[in-house]
């Protein structure tokens, strides 16, 4: 069981800012950027490379979530970044899909 299935189960605690039916939110413990939220799927998948058709509408969700939460959190218009890491080279240290919607600075391209 990952970290993120065990801050979704309630087994270690977050500072959870979203969550619903599908998907669960939370402030990152090592924030990169003010603004550090990382939206995981409540249906553990390892990354985005395991995603499946099945998990389409999944998916759409986070992404909508993050949006949501982008506007929330007041970061939507000034801009933010979304990212999925894959794999190890990907820099993905947690084996469950999540996206890290980050803002409330200005971002490099590409990141450090």
């Amino acid at each position: 069981m990952t970290i993120f299935a065990r801050i979704i189960s309630g087994e270690i605690p977050a500072d959870i800012i979203y969550e619903d039916q599908d998907v669960v939110a939370f402030r990152d413990i090592q924030p990169q950027a003010p603004a550090h939220i990382l939206v995981v799927p409540r249906k553990p998948i390892p990354s985005i490379a395991q995603a499946t058709e099945e998990d389409t509408l999944l998916i759409g969700r986070i992404f909508l979530a993050a949006t949501k939460i982008a506007r929330d959190i007041g970061i939507e218009s000034d801009g933010y970044r979304l990212v999925t890491n894959v794999g190890d080279h990907g820099g993905q240290s947690v084996f469950h899909l999540h996206v890290h919607v980050m803002g409330g600075r200005p971002l490099q391209w590409p990141p450090g």
